[in-house]
């Protein structure tokens, strides 16, 4: 089995190297079997070469639509599974491991994995909370994605139609997909992935509270990958 791992970046020279250090510790168990993709996007900094530096192939997508920078990094790959995370997140070091187990044993169709912020605070653990309730219902996760890259074709990949929301959107779609082939979609619990605050750093600990009270419409819009003001101000053109 050859796991493709794809890593969006947008000037990211702060956080690629711990997350490209993470995915080489979890490759560990499976030498010359895992290939590392960075996906550069308007790359201003040292990204390029720091993801070099540690062996990573690099391919490039300028567009401000991360479904389409993800998936630019899926064509480039080889591999037979694709796990996709994101620059300023470091993976698990039994990740992929368990992502064999559970995609070896035939009843899984893929999924996503618990997500643990770096820090916590009121705002961030209310922000979590408040997410985690509009996704809850819906039996999915995100952060870190895995499936067959068999399975990620036959969905078409992430949306590229959607300016945000486009994980939301890609795991409701792999899940219905493994119901029609009797698969589950599974949450890697015990591999989460340690995330950056840095848009709580940028727009503090309680910008996800008031922009749901402030501004309910722009946030349903944006939680339904339809706002691209919102994804330029929060996701594409966010200070690094």
């Amino acid at each position: 089995m050859i796991f493709s791992v794809i890593i969006p970046a947008r000037d990211e020279e702060r956080h690629i190297g711990a997350c490209l250090e993470a995915v080489k510790q979890a490759s560990a168990q499976y030498p010359g079997e895992v290939e590392t993709i960075v996906v550069l996007n308007r790359c201003t900094d040292n990204t390029e070469a720091i993801a070099a530096g540690q062996g990573a192939r690099t391919v490039r997508e300028d567009a401000k639509n991360l479904a389409r920078i993800r998936n630019a990094g899926a064509r480039a790959a080889a591999g037979d599974v694709i796990v996709t995370i994101d620059a300023d997140s470091v993976m698990h070091p039994d990740t992929l491991l368990e992502v064999d187990r559970r995609l070896a044993s035939g009843k899984w169709i893929g999924g996503g994995v618990a997500i643990l912020p770096e820090r916590w605070s009121t705002g961030i653990l209310l922000s979590t909370l408040i997410l985690a309730v509009f996704v809850a219902p819906m039996g999915i996760s995100g952060g870190l994605f895995w499936c067959r890259r068999e399975d990620f074709e036959a969905i078409g990949g992430f949306n590229e139609d959607l300016h945000t929301a486009e994980d939301i959107d890609f795991a409701v779609r792999l899940k219905a997909h493994g119901r029609s082939l009797g698969n589950r979609f599974g949450t890697l619990w015990r591999c989460p992935i340690l995330t950056s605050c840095r848009k709580f750093d940028r727009f503090g600990d309680w910008f996800v509270v008031r922009m749901l009270l402030r501004h309910p419409i722009r946030s349903w819009r944006a939680l339904h990958g339809h706002d691209q003001a919102a994804g330029d101000r929060y996701w594409y053109d966010l200070d690094r």
